[in-house]
């Protein structure tokens, strides 16, 4: 069975170490700030201007002046700190954000990575994507699979308009948990329930399974 959103989040949140400072990007990699485990001690930034991003307000904790990337609205956990745009991407242009947990439409076997525009689509530009992908080493992508059409977006090469070249190593989708590395794609974990033989049919680029393939456990 497929991975949730939520299981989406949960697994990449394991990711994280102790003292790290991340960036989530908008749409799945935002609801890792509800999963930050409860022995580790991690900053959640946002380039709009805040360091310390707390989980998802409750009602009574609503600010609407409190924002994420996204405009969604957002908590601020005890010793956040809210600056300028400007500083932010200093933050991330220098090298200084650990993590960086981002969406996409399409990876492929290079790491090469297409997430801000569809052409003849609406979009809203391409935001903080381009800096992150260059200023982070560690970068996991987080996205389903393949497409609404069952079009795999696990590719040999990228169809669509590049936000980086050969930045992306780590892709969780809602089928597996996949590395990249020379040229393709390993498969390190499978979701519950998921088959190999099915991230396998969903996989457009080369797939290399190793002998050790262990089941996602939530």
């Amino acid at each position: 069975m497929a991975l949730t959103r939520e299981q989406m989040a949960q697994r990449v949140a394991r990711e994280l170490k102790d003292g790290y400072y991340v960036n989530l990007g908008i749409g799945i990699p935002t609801l890792v700030a509800n999963y930050v485990p409860d022995d580790i001690d991690v900053m959640l930034q946002s380039e709009n201007g805040l360091l310390g991003m707390g989980a998802f307000p409750t009602e009574d904790e609503l600010d609407a002046d409190m924002i994420n990337a996204g405009k969604q609205t957002v908590t601020a956990r005890q010793g956040a700190s809210i600056f300028s745009s400007a500083e932010s991407f200093a933050m991330i242009r220098g090298g200084h954000v650990d993590l960086t947990v981002l969406g996409a439409f399409e990876v492929d076997v290079n790491g090469n990575i297409a997430s801000w525009m569809i052409p003849g689509k609406l979009v809203k530009g391409m935001g903080g994507a381009m800096d992150l992908v260059a200023g982070a080493d560690n970068i996991i992508v987080t996205m389903t699979h393949a497409s609404k059409d069952g079009e795999s977006k696990l590719l040999t090469h990228c169809s669509l308009p590049l936000t980086g070249c050969g930045c992306i190593r780590k892709v969780l989708t809602d089928l597996a948990y996949l590395e990249i590395e020379n040229g393709a794609f390993i498969l390190r974990e499978r979701a519950p329930g998921v088959s190999i033989e099915e991230i396998v049919a969903k996989t457009a680029g080369k797939l290399i399974v190793p002998d050790d393939v262990i089941e996602m456990s939530f």
